[in-house]
């Protein structure tokens, strides 16, 4: 996507602080964090949101899962960590492109909402 924001952090045309990438993947450190660590993990390949998987390359929807924990260990988050992908207007996403949030460094509430 030409204007999209994750894709040209991607592509290096805005900075960011990555934190890990490969073939598939790019992840990088929130600039607005909401927790102590604040991970973003994005597809190297533009794709909306979940809601628009099914023509998306299953090999790069695993790859995103599976950098999770990795990045989590690297992080140090060894107590635990929450993983959150918002989808759609109602769900604040704010930048159409699927990403998921690593958080964690600290306990975190027990509610969601």
């Amino acid at each position: 996507m030409e204007n999209c924001l994750f894709c040209k952090i991607v592509k290096g045309e805005i900075p960011s602080t990555k934190v890990y990438e490969n073939e598939y993947v790019y992840a990088f450190r929130d600039i607005s964090p909401q927790a102590p660590t604040h991970v973003l993990v994005i597809p190297k390949e533009h794709v909306s949101s979940l809601d628009d998987t099914e023509a998306f390359p299953d090999r790069n929807l695993a790859e995103c899962l599976r950098a999770i924990p990795v990045i989590a260990k690297q992080e140090g988050l060894t107590g635990g960590y929450r993983v959150v992908s918002n989808c759609g207007p109602d769900a604040c996403q704010s930048v159409p492109h699927l990403h998921f949030h690593i958080l964690g460094g600290t306990q975190m509430a027990d509610r969601m909402a």
